[in-house]
């Protein structure tokens, strides 16, 4: 959703944007060609991605900085480059084809490799320490929130039956055997638990809930936020944040009105997530998943006696 990416950040004031999850570039590449007022903060946790993101993203050095963090740690990051605000900001979460496409990574459920999945190799707790370590019920909270796997118990009896596990390969069979065969048509039995696994051992879900309330924040009047999101878990966390930042809370009970909250400090763009295109997703079937949300922040002005920010809404 490169396009779409680009139109939804196209109108950012001038001044920073970071991307939260550089990767190989591509989005970076994009907006650096299509919006010449801004200069972009990248941050990454792996720091193979940022080695392929420097060189294919070398025309536009001058406009860029590059850092090996999570996106948890875009604070801190703005703050050691001395950036209080931001014009824009995105994630794109989940995982990237590089990382997909290297066996030795260990993310495939296709491909055989070490069960590894870091998203920086430098991480202290890798699959095999999750699969092997974690007891049956612990392993099927993992696939039930992370991945929203019905056949969890199952496949959590199966891999305790049958482990210690060290490779993709095994795991994925292992899974593949405990799951239904009419499940086994719909689509890869181990899709789901790759994905859990994945999430668990890179902490993504604990850490997005904060490092989205972190960049709205961050924002000045009228700068964006967007966010890419793969799967539900992401998008339930996305959604959620965006609409209480936009001052959006759900009711205590059914038929009650609303719990009052801060006032809001964002308009939604969009009620609805944007999708690929059909060309894309044909063009690209991990596309399929894809859903982009994002949010403008509502202008704000500085207390020049404070430094403490105060907010109007844009008329």
């Amino acid at each position: 959703m490169c396009r779409e990416v680009v139109d939804v950040l196209r109108e950012v004031p001038e001044g920073i944007l970071v991307d939260a999850t550089v990767g190989d570039g591509g989005h970076t590449d994009a907006l650096l060609e299509n919006l010449p007022h801004i200069r972009v903060v990248g941050l990454d946790r792996d720091p193979e991605a940022l080695g392929a993101a420097a060189e294919r993203l070398a025309p536009h050095r001058h406009r860029l900085t590059l850092h090996h963090a999570t996106f948890d740690a875009l604070g801190a990051v703005l703050d050691s480059v001395g950036q209080a605000e931001i014009s824009a900001c995105l994630f794109d979460l989940g995982v990237s084809s590089r990382q997909l496409d290297r066996p030795e990574r260990g993310f495939s459920y296709r491909l055989d490799g070490p069960l590894d999945m870091r998203m920086d190799p430098a991480g202290p707790v890798t699959a095999a320490d999750i699969v092997n370590g974690a007891d049956e019920g612990t392993l099927a909270g993992i696939l039930r929130r992370n991945a929203d796997e019905r056949f969890a118990r199952r496949i959590a009896a199966a891999i305790v039956a049958q482990r210690p596990f060290a490779t993709t390969a095994q795991l994925s069979g292992a899974v593949a055997a405990a799951v239904p065969a009419p499940a086994r048509r719909r689509s890869h039995p181990a899709r789901r638990t790759f994905q859990a696994l994945r999430i668990e051992v890179n902490g993504e879900l604990e850490m997005l809930e904060g490092a989205l309330a972190g960049a709205i924040e961050r924002l000045t009047g009228s700068g964006r936020c967007a966010v890419l999101s793969y799967h539900s878990g992401e998008d339930r966390i996305v959604k959620s944040v965006f609409r209480r930042a936009a001052g959006e809370f759900p009711p205590p009970r059914p038929g009650l009105p609303p719990a009052p909250g801060p006032p809001a400090t964002v308009r939604l763009l969009s009620r609805r997530s944007l999708t690929p295109t059909d060309s894309e997703k044909a063009a690209n079937h991990r596309a399929g998943s894809a859903r982009l949300r994002a949010v403008e922040r509502l202008t704000q002005r500085r207390d020049d006696l404070t430094g403490r920010r105060g907010l109007t809404r844009d008329v």
